[in-house]
Order: C-alpha cells, then sequence, then structure tokens
C-alpha cells in the first residue's frame, strides 16, 4: 500500500484546532500519513493564544531528520516558525531534501490578533525559507506585512490588489502565491493563486465561493495548507490540489462543531 506522506513543522495549538494537531487531523481526514516536528508548544484556546513555550533548536533538527531519513516525505508544510534560530534551522536542514514539496504558511499572527513570529525572524522568513517554496499560503495581513518588509507597502482592499500583491510576492522566489481573501469585505470569498507555468510565464487563477457567516474558523489557515500539502503529496496538480482544499475547508466550516466561548475549531473529519 502506497501512501502520501506529509510532514509538518509547527507550533503545538492545546486547543486542538489548529498548528500541529489541525495539521495531523487534515492529513489524515484526507488519507496522507501524518508526520510532525513541533517547534514550540502554545497554551491557547479558542479565545486567544496566552503563552508559547520554546522547544529547542537541536530538538527541532533531531524530529525533522529523524522523520525524513526513515519515513521519508511526499510533502513537507510549514507553519508556525517563531524565531530567527528556528528558521535558520529548518532552513539548513531542508537543504539536504531539495527533492520533496515545500507549502509555506507563513504564519504571523493568531486569530485574535497576537504575534506569533519575532521581529527579527522576518528577514530570513522572507529571504532564505519562502524562496525554498512550491507554494506560499498569506492571508491578507500576512501578504502586507511581507509587501512592506520588501518595499512595496500596500493595502490590500480587493482583486486588483490581489494581483498585484501575488506578483510581488513571487519576487521573493516561491513557484507559487495563494493569497486568501478571507479578510475582505463582500459576499464572495476570494482566494489568488499565482503561478509560475513550465515555460517560466506567469499564470492566475481566480478561487470564489460564497461566503459562511460563521466565527468557528479558528485553524482555517493550517487546514488549508496542510490539505494542499497532502494533495500536492498524491501527485495532484497545483490548481486541482487548490481547489480540492478549498472545498474541504469550506465544509468543514460549515459542520464546525462550534465549541468553545470565542472563534471554535473547524470539522477536520468533514468528507
Amino acid at each position: 500500500m502506497t501512501i502520501a506522506r506529509v510532514l509538518t513543522i509547527a507550533g503545538s495549538d492545546s486547543g486542538g484546532g489548529a498548528g500541529i494537531q489541525g495539521d495531523i487531523k487534515t492529513i489524515t481526514a484526507l488519507g496522507g500519513y501524518a508526520a510532525s516536528a513541533i517547534t514550540a508548544l502554545t497554551a491557547q484556546n479558542t479565545l486567544g493564544v496566552f503563552g508559547i513555550h520554546d522547544v529547542p533548536d537541536g530538538f527541532i533538527e533531531q524530529q525533522i531528520r529523524l522523520v525524513l531519513d526513515d519515513i521519508g516525505a511526499d510533502a513537507i508544510k510549514t507553519g508556525m516558525l517563531h524565531k530567527k534560530s528556528v528558521i535558520q534551522t529548518i532552513v539548513g536542514v531542508l537543504q539536504d531534501y531539495p527533492h520533496i514539496p515545500l507549502i509555506v504558511d507563513p504564519v504571523m499572527l493568531a486569530k485574535g490578533g497576537a504575534s506569533l513570529l519575532e521581529e527579527e525572524a522576518i528577514e530570513i522568513l522572507i529571504n532564505r525559507l519562502i524562496g525554498k517554496a512550491k507554494i506560499i499560503t498569506p492571508n491578507i495581513p500576512e501578504a502586507e506585512f511581507l509587501l512592506k518588509n520588501i518595499g512595496s507597502e500596500r493595502k490590500i482592499v480587493d482583486l486588483q490588489d490581489m494581483q498585484y500583491a501575488g506578483e510581488k510576492l513571487m519576487s521573493l522566489g516561491s513557484d507559487s502565491v495563494l493569497l486568501k481573501g478571507g479578510h475582505l469585505q463582500g459576499e464572495q470569498l476570494i482566494d489568488y493563486l499565482i503561478y509560475k507555468t513550465p515555460s517560466g510565464d506567469l499564470a492566475e487563477q481566480i478561487f470564489s465561493s460564497q461566503r459562511i457567516d460563521t466565527i468557528h474558523t479558528h485553524g482555517t489557515g493550517c487546514t488549508l495548507a496542510s490539505a494542499i500539502a497532502t494533495f500536492i503529496a498524491k501527485g495532484i496538480n497545483l490548481n486541482d490540489a487548490v481547489a480540492n482544499s478549498r472545498d474541504y475547508v469550506n465544509k468543514a466550516i460549515m459542520t464546525s462543531p462550534r465549541l468553545g466561548k470565542g472563534c471554535g475549531p473547524l470539522n477536520h473529519l468533514i468528507k
């Protein structure tokens, strides 16, 4: 039996909706095999992030190498990488495995607004990690933050702005950018994908779906990136991987178990 193997490198979410826990649920629900390397422990629930406890860099490296040298991976997904030394460690390890597709979710802010990325980590995220990615999946605030740090500061309020931002973010070296439009206004939720074709030209695809009126969206970004990683690990092309992942996330939001007093988790077990 052949199974798609996905290694997720991210922080642990004690509430179970995002981070490593959300990733493992997603990968498993979509028929993949999930392995993990934990970068930090967080104390959080549906109301916010209340504490972050570091995992030593050497132990992060040990987790990654032991998984890849034994089990292997058909895709690697990164999530919360909160410190410069953590990103340096991961970049150093992944350069030994350049053949494995890398999906980078540039996690910077928690749903409640708490910062999950130290300021000194921004430069290495931009200059050393993103350029290794098959796809990066920023939301609007993350994209604006990245634009600001590469000298192209611009507010993103519509599709035209998304197209501008996507093209600028492609200059960071990834093969593709999926700019998530959940923070924009409107009844339609629009995501914008820009990618390099085999000939080296840039192409785009616009995804649109009905916005779901709910506060229960905790872990949406982690879930989407992990789903994309799983479909890519299965050998599915990028456009279909994104489309399939959006469908999965929409269903998971619509059937949320509505847990907690705040922004609750998705239903990762939806088929």
